[in-house]
């Protein structure tokens, strides 16, 4: 009989030693491992049947967990192996058989310079209320990004700092403030519900791991609006999407509100992708939106197509376009010209700041 959980620590070890990112389970497959954006199989392993993914996948839950899987076809959670490393999973069914998605999370919360971040992500953290979004793809580093910011504010403010996620990722070492982390099914029923209760809890701040619908984007909007400082992340491609995004999922009965209330309590946007370097490791590309009295004016007024040229030409008060950022990294040799092009979203604007 297969000892799974030896067999999951020696596939956890193969992600730390090669340096890692995720790890996949799936039936008719060798393990297979993503290292600097490239899947590789672990071949000295055999395929995957059936009942190899989900000795695999049971070995990181408990009964309650086991059932909802069963009964859901899906799961997300977070699993700690020997208090040193950690994943956060997606398991799921396809074609009738489990398979799984795991993403290694960094046991050390790196700070701004480590992860190469612009300084002036600081000012955000010093606010005392409003809405701030780190946004991007799927896999770029939002988390990471969220983590050092909420890190920051824990070593130099004396605040009521929570986070509420599905499930918890970076686990914080309680430093001038005070940490509370809220797992989604765990500690919580769901996002709006812990939102709500946040109101009496006499929370500062507050990171909100994932704006899934609705309801939790209204709670996060009111919420800042009623001075607390929030965090979140969207999957999108850019700061003037982000907003098209929010405003977009709500009622068209409802939108001119939603407009008003973003464009008083946003404070920012960062957008970002993770771009290999050309000395080895990852590198942030990134926009940056203030919102200033001209982005609230667009925002209010339904022009949210003009943003990107906002953007674009107040860089003398902190913005900055994803383009911009990707010609810098250019310039100075980080990135290679191809790798520019590939993550421009106008790769004919990037021709001209070249």
């Amino acid at each position: 009989m297969t000892d799974y959980k030896k067999e999951l620590s020696e596939f956890i070890m193969t992600v730390v030693k090669e340096g890692g990112s995720d790890l996949h389970f799936s039936v008719g497959r060798h393990p297979v491992i993503r290292v600097l954006g490239s899947l590789i199989p672990i071949v000295k392993k055999p395929v995957l049947s059936p009942e190899d993914t989900q000795g695999l996948i049971f070995a990181m839950l408990n009964e309650e967990n086991k059932s909802r899987l069963i009964k859901n076809k899906e799961l997300d959670f977070s699993y700690t192996y020997e208090d040193k490393v950690r994943f956060r999973v997606n398991a799921y069914y396809q074609k009738g058989f489990m398979g799984a998605a795991m993403r290694l999370i960094p046991i050390e919360i790196k700070d701004f310079k480590a992860l190469h971040l612009p300084e002036m992500l600081k000012d955000f953290c010093g606010k005392e209320q409003g809405f701030f979004l780190v946004v991007g793809p799927i896999g770029h580093g939002k988390s990471t990004t969220l983590a050092a910011m909420i890190d920051y504010i824990n070593h130099t403010r004396s605040e009521h700092i929570l986070t509420i996620e599905d499930p918890v990722e970076y686990l914080f070492v309680q430093d001038k403030s005070i940490i509370d982390q809220r797992e989604v099914l765990v500690d919580t029923e769901n996002f709006p519900n812990a939102l709500r209760s946040m109101f009496r809890q006499d929370v500062n701040v507050a990171m909100i791991g994932e704006m899934r619908d609705t309801e939790t984007m209204a709670a996060a909007v009111t919420a800042a609006e009623t001075g607390h400082l929030i965090f979140s992340s969207l999957h999108t491609n850019s700061a003037s999407q982000t907003v098209d995004r929010i405003i977009d999922s709500f009622p068209p009965e409802q939108q001119n509100q939603i407009r008003t209330q973003l464009a008083s309590a946003l404070l920012g946007i960062f957008s970002q992708r993770l771009i290999p370097r050309i000395s080895g490791g990852l590198i942030p590309a990134y926009e940056i939106l203030i919102n200033n009295s001209a982005i609230r004016n667009l925002i209010r007024e339904n022009r949210t197509h003009e943003i990107d040229m906002v953007i674009e030409t107040s860089s003398e008060q902190g913005m900055m376009g994803l383009n911009r950022s990707l010609a810098e990294f250019v310039r100075q040799g980080e990135i290679s010209m191809e790798n520019a092009y590939a993550y421009s979203l106008n790769p004919g604007n990037l021709e001209s700041l070249i």
